[in-house]
């Protein structure tokens, strides 16, 4: 779920204390602590004829709450945020895996019709070619870090080019966008070591700019990171 934030000074402190609470282990906290984060958490909430006299004393009460584990919990409020506005700003559909393209038909639709925001790469491969079978499995590992970008394969023979795509150039990576080709390799494995892995591939990619920003991990990975 994510953690909706507003803009501005009061808004990002009250959403500041509104994590916090919901971060903190509920159960171990003293009574006391446990209705002062609630008071914080809902300013709003406190009546009339008490707020001023809680404003004079939050002070120093909310500064000994938050400077217990705060560097943690600020860190992981800080990524929250910025993971949410990074999903706001993120447009066009997501995948997560790699596309078996079984015509040339196919291919053609995916390069036509996908959004005109996506990148999509095209692997061209035959079973039996060197560096095929590995490529593939490259890109299956690179679909899930990169899950705005269509990651497809196609059979050459399948693809109804298979003259055009002979073993020679072989593995061929194609790569589009809005429906331009971006990017044609064939025989892609030469610029690759003769054992080369899913890094190798991303680093050959993106020496040509041809993948986005790979996104932020998740919050439960993040919190798994913070702990030492």
């Amino acid at each position: 779920m994510l953690f909706a934030f507003s803009i501005g000074p009061k808004g990002v402190i009250n959403d500041w204390r509104r994590f916090k609470m919901e971060s903190m282990d509920q159960e171990s906290l003293p009574p006391a602590k446990k209705e002062l984060l609630k008071q914080m958490s809902s300013p709003n909430k406190i009546k009339d004829d008490s707020r001023a006299n809680l404003n004079r004393k939050m002070s120093v009460q909310e500064y000994e709450l938050l400077k217990e584990e705060d560097e943690g919990c600020l860190k992981k409020y800080r990524r929250r945020c910025m993971q949410e506005m990074h999903e706001k700003l993120s447009f066009g559909p997501r995948f997560g895996g790699v596309h078996d393209l079984d015509s040339g038909e196919a291919f053609l639709e995916v390069i036509e019709k996908e959004h005109h925001s996506t990148v999509v790469v095209v692997h061209i491969y035959k079973d039996g070619v060197a560096g095929c079978e590995e490529l593939n499995n490259c890109l299956d590992c690179l679909a899930t870090e990169y899950p705005t970008v269509k990651f497809c394969r196609i059979d050459a023979v399948a693809s109804g080019a298979s003259e055009r795509f002979s073993d020679e150039v072989l593995p061929t990576l194609l790569v589009y966008k809005a429906g331009e080709l971006l990017g044609n390799f064939l025989a892609c494995t030469q610029h690759l070591n003769q054992e080369f892995f899913a890094t190798d591939v991303e680093a050959f990619l993106n020496s040509y700019g041809l993948l986005p920003e790979k996104e932020m991990p998740g919050v439960g990975d993040e919190e798994e990171n913070d702990v030492e």
